[in-house]
């Protein structure tokens, strides 16, 4: 079962654009050191859509190759068509990984028919397992429905990852689901209710922060499922301002590229150009981030 926390890792660039693969095993290592669950490539945070295909395919088998099983690989397969979606799952499942994430169909309009249908297919075609990703900002929404006959019907369908945003929705979810089959991984991928949803029984999240901390975040989670609720509402509250900062305070993901460097990576110049003005404040957000960091007691952050 997918459970614990899935980082969904930055890709750093050198100057000239290119993947910096050098940096990208290191930051593998480093959060598998630190102990996070499992590791998310070509997720929103991971800017997949900003790759071409072959990067992306390029993004998974490092992340394989530096993690050697040491933790499971949840594959961001969101293609723009059913043909490049099954490739993706064929190549992804060659290199180990333990599960692929699929958001519902994006850009084009679809009826609910239609994306159930498209669920079904990939279901019956891949030979690995899926996650459905539910994120209606971007793409079209998987309604509660859909998930639940979804979930009864296809085993090869495995879990949801619910980036909406909707917290009613998310225990509506479990609600439905979860007593039919206890096995169906429900992950948040909304970091500011991370707490919240695994009081409610979420089995854990993908979750962007835990790229820059991820030991504040494993530690959330680890005294979630112990049950210390007082500990673990404590760190979800003194993380807020951190989360906000990076999330909201400039175009996503550059708040976290700014955190991933501020730790000691080298992001390089993403892909997503910043106007003269956005440069400035990206500063200003990088010192917030610098502050908070060394609030939390990361010595390895400097506030200026």
């Amino acid at each position: 079962m997918i459970q614990g926390i899935y980082t969904p890792n930055l890709v750093p660039f050198v100057d000239d654009g290119s993947i910096n693969e050098g940096e990208l095993r290191r930051m593998i290592n480093w959060l598998i050191e630190k102990g996070v669950s499992g590791l998310y490539p070509n997720g929103s945070t991971g800017e997949f859509i900003r790759l071409s295909f072959e990067e992306r395919r390029r993004v998974i088998q490092i992340v394989a190759e530096e993690a050697r099983g040491r933790v499971p690989i949840l594959a961001g397969a969101a293609e723009a068509n059913l043909t490049m979606v099954l490739q993706a799952c064929r190549a992804y499942a060659d290199l180990g990984c333990t599960a692929v994430s699929i958001t519902g169909p994006y850009y084009h309009k679809v009826s609910q028919e239609s994306i159930e249908h498209y669920f079904r297919e990939l279901a019956r075609r891949s030979p690995i397992d899926i996650v459905l990703y539910n994120i209606p900002q971007f793409a079209n929404e998987i309604t509660l429905p859909v998930v639940a006959r979804l979930a009864l019907d296809c085993p090869r369908i495995v879990g949801i990852k619910d980036s909406s945003r909707d917290f009613s929705r998310f225990l509506c979810t479990v609600q439905a689901i979860k007593p039919q089959r206890p096995d169906f991984a429900i992950l948040t991928g909304t970091e500011e209710t991370l707490f919240p949803a695994l009081l409610m029984g979420a089995d854990g999240g993908t979750i962007a922060t835990s790229g820059v901390v991820p030991e504040v975040i494993m530690k959330l989670y680890s005294e979630s499922i112990a049950g210390n609720w007082e500990e673990a509402r404590r760190i979800q509250f003194k993380l807020l301002d951190l989360i906000n900062a990076m999330l909201y305070g400039i175009n996503f993901p550059e708040g976290f590229r700014a955190g991933m460097s501020l730790r000691g990576f080298n992001l390089g110049t993403s892909r997503q150009l910043l106007s003269p003005r956005e440069r400035d404040d990206y500063q200003e957000i990088r010192s917030r981030i610098a502050c908070i960091l060394k609030d939390c007691g990361f010595l390895d952050a400097h506030c200026s």
